[in-house]
């Protein structure tokens, strides 16, 4: 059993940047990704890598947020740079590989205007 665990999620002002990590046994995990959900909304994907580093973003975040992974340290990033207050939400590690899928508990994003 995989555990995803997230941390670096907090208040920041807008225009800030924070950066999230995940830790876990991610080393044989093919896709590996980043999602978030606001109360009463569906969550979505925010970034997701492969391990061949091939990366794709939602398109609110493209040229502002960074997915990346070490595997070696067992770690994925989400670098989030220039943050608006619509990027709050609880974000949440992913991972999936042969048709299951791991996440994290989450953590809260609040970026205040």
């Amino acid at each position: 059993q995989v555990q995803l665990v997230e941390s670096g999620g907090g208040l920041v002002q807008g225009g800030g940047s924070l950066r999230l990590s995940c830790s876990g046994s991610i080393a044989g995990i093919t896709l590996l990704g980043w999602y978030r959900q606001v109360p009463g909304n569906q969550r979505e994907l925010v970034a997701r890598i492969n391990n061949s580093g091939n990366t794709i973003y939602e398109e609110s975040v493209k040229g502002r947020f960074t997915i990346s992974r070490d595997n070696a340290k067992n770690t994925i990033y989400l670098d989030m740079t220039s943050l608006k207050p619509e990027d709050t939400a609880v974000y949440y590690c992913w991972g999936g590989v042969y048709g299951k899928e791991y996440w994290g508990k989450g953590t809260l994003v609040t970026v205040s205007s």
